[in-house]
């Protein structure tokens, strides 16, 4: 098993590294080129995850009045459950597989920077790919990247934090009728990830080399940037509007 994950992802992450570290000296920029075409490569697949987060999102207080129906019931529940789906064609799993994807492809390049940014071993080259002999870890003359660097673990945990804020509800209105306490719920919670989780992201980002780091940032603000941009392209559509009534940004739509 880690024979296939070395030669089918690390080796050629490893010889894209070095190969257009031959061609641009700058460890930076080469992680900034490799963060782009990664998430060029997982372009369709993000976006179904967002577009299945933000499903699964917008359903859920209609999954809690399911939930306080079915109370006991949970055949009953679990087929309502698995009929909303299908009726809002809403794929439940359909944001977990790029996350799936995309953690094999994150510890890869971990290896591949961490190995890059140290003792060099250079055995897995292609032999298409020439040995510059020695990677010098400094970025734009400054930023050592193969040290942890609490600059970069903060650039990382403030793009978590507006990635999640992007996709974060608002909170219902008191007369937004049933359903609006459970909604309430489920922003409580939304509230106490989208700070949870930049926190971690800085936590483990500081106790990785600044490479590492600064692809996490790069990723992750890539990532919000999409949201932003598919909500907004959605909500020019008039794909916010609410077809026969309902709450939108905590107002009563009629």
């Amino acid at each position: 098993m880690v024979e296939i994950f070395h030669t089918i992802l690390y080796e050629p992450i490893f010889n894209i590294f070095v190969g257009l570290y031959n061609i641009i000296p700058d460890v930076g920029i080469v992680i900034l080129i490799l963060t782009v075409a990664i998430k060029l490569a997982l372009y369709p697949l993000t976006t179904k995850s967002i577009r299945a987060q933000k499903s699964l999102t917008d359903l859920q207080p209609k999954l809690n009045d399911l939930k306080e129906k079915y109370k006991g019931d949970q055949q009953a529940l679990a087929q309502e459950t698995m009929k909303l789906y299908k009726e809002n064609k809403v794929n439940p799993l359909g944001s977990c597989l790029p996350i799936l994807i995309q953690i094999p492809i994150f510890l890869a390049l971990y290896w591949v920077l961490r190995d890059g940014l140290g003792d060099v071993n250079f055995d897995s080259l292609y032999s298409f790919v020439s040995n510059p002999g020695h990677i010098n870890p400094i970025s734009l003359g400054l930023v050592d990247l193969s040290k942890s660097n609490w600059v970069l673990a903060l650039m990382a945990g403030g793009a978590q934090f507006w990635q999640a804020k992007s996709m974060n509800r608002k909170k219902p209105p008191k007369v937004a009728g049933e359903g609006s306490k459970d909604e309430g719920m489920m922003v409580m919670m939304n509230k106490q990830m989208l700070y949870f989780m930049p926190i971690l992201t800085i936590f483990i980002s500081f106790q990785l080399p600044g490479g590492v780091a600064l692809y996490w940032f790069l990723s992750t603000f890539t990532m919000a940037l999409q949201q932003v941009f598919m909500f907004q392209k959605d909500k020019d559509k008039g794909g916010d509007k609410p077809k026969d009534g309902g709450v939108i940004e905590g107002k009563v739509v009629e």
